[in-house]
């Protein structure tokens, strides 16, 4: 297998199980090492230390293994296998409430570069790596194997999640079965899951347990959903008995596809519920302050990278100054980053200084976070790109 030598120094890091290597420590390297190659990864000193997928660009190998392994078909699928083992241990693969939830979350189970997402037996993978991405047929071949029958389809969709690579185009596409109309169950609430036109991998998984936290504080309250998507908080909150739900994204789509997983939850509850295909802070100008008793801001991530950080601060501190405009006193926030740039200490200071800034005083009753089905390996921290509040705003 093909070498890369660190600096010396530089190997602290892997020694501490952080599955990542940055070109600037690299002594040296193999000079015939490609993008998506299986690389093995030495100190100064020729110890090894791990094997991984390399990429010419700064994070250069996504460790999987610090052991030295011969990976082939065998291996992967038994690191898929541990994968979806530790998912039947969270009652996740037998359930008849909850049929859609994430099978594979990258370096949360040791598979760098690779997310892999069930919907009722539709299985939609999703690289972040080259290298894994050029195992598409391995995992295609060890989902059939270990699901059998109950494996319905399976989707690339990593056309816009794959790193560049010179003289390759990725295509989203089926990859096995047959894709149909998919609908699934998540804590009992239908949900119709378009994997093709979808955002992520068709549906934000990462929420379930959140939903359902909005659902249990909906009884009796107005409650607003802002960049609603397709309605997940709007209809766990109609189900715990909000009064009324209105739900706000730019998209006229997802508005559409809201209304459509409102009416499938229960027809009658379509009158308890607006929609409205519009720009969020273009709705905050022509609503009145203290409207509504629960408001659920769960907007796309604001800053990717650390280079538009700062920028990202503003934009999530203006967000939630708004939507404590728009709560009334009593009431409750949700309020969520997806940024990897912004730390959980960052956005609890940047909610605080958006009460401060309101002269609101609230109060944090939950720290919010991905399901346990997105588990985040201690040694990579980066993994845990969910964070949320829940806090009340006092009377």
């Amino acid at each position: 297998m093909k070498r890369i030598i660190l600096q010396r120094g530089k190997e602290k890091s892997l020694q501490r199980f952080h599955p990542w290597v940055f070109s600037g420590a690299i002594a040296k390297k193999d000079n015939t090492l490609a993008d998506g190659d299986c690389v093995e990864v030495y100190d100064y000193d020729h110890n090894y230390l791990a094997t991984g997928h390399y990429h010419n660009s700064s994070t250069c190998v996504k460790v999987f293994s610090f052991r030295q392994v011969e990976p082939d078909a065998a291996f992967w699928k038994s690191k898929l296998q541990q994968a979806i083992d530790f998912r039947r241990q969270l009652g996740l693969l037998d359930s008849a409430d909850t049929t859609a939830f994430r099978l594979v979350n990258g370096e949360g189970d040791y598979l760098p570069g690779l997310i892999v997402d069930w919907y009722d037996g539709h299985v939609v993978m999703q690289f972040h790596s080259y290298g894994m991405s050029l195992l598409r047929d391995t995992f295609t071949q060890a989902l059939r194997d270990i699901f059998g029958d109950r494996l319905r389809a399976v989707y690339d969709k990593s056309a816009a999640t794959l790193p560049e690579v010179a003289g390759y185009t990725p295509v989203d596409g089926l990859l096995y079965g047959a894709l149909g109309e998919v609908t699934v169950r998540e804590n009992g609430v239908p949900f119709h899951i378009d994997i093709p036109g979808g955002q992520k991998t068709g549906f934000f998984l990462d929420q379930r347990d959140n939903r359902q936290l909005v659902g249990q504080y909906a009884a009796g309250r107005r409650v607003l959903n802002l960049f609603c998507y397709t309605g997940g908080f709007s209809c766990y909150a109609l189900a715990g008995g909000a009064v009324r739900v209105d739900s706000v994204d730019i998209s006229k789509k997802a508005i559409a596809d809201v209304e459509g997983n409102v009416a499938a939850l229960d027809p009658g509850l379509l009158q308890r519920h607006a929609a409205f295909a519009e720009n969020v802070f273009d709705f905050f100008e022509h609503t009145p302050d203290a409207s509504y008793d629960l408001i659920v801001l769960d907007p796309p991530a604001f800053a990717k990278h650390h280079k538009v950080k700062e920028q990202g601060i503003k934009g999530y501190r203006n967000l939630n100054r708004k939507a404590f405009q728009k709560v009334k006193p009593g009431g409750f926030l949700f309020t969520f980053s997806c940024s990897q740039a912004i730390s959980h200490d960052d956005f609890q200071t940047i909610v605080f200084s958006a009460a401060a800034m309101e002269g609101k005083r609230v109060r944090v009753l939950r720290h919010l976070e991905a399901g346990p089905d997105h588990p985040v390996d201690i040694f990579h921290p980066e993994g845990s790109y969910l964070k949320g509040l829940l806090v009340y705003v006092e009377a």
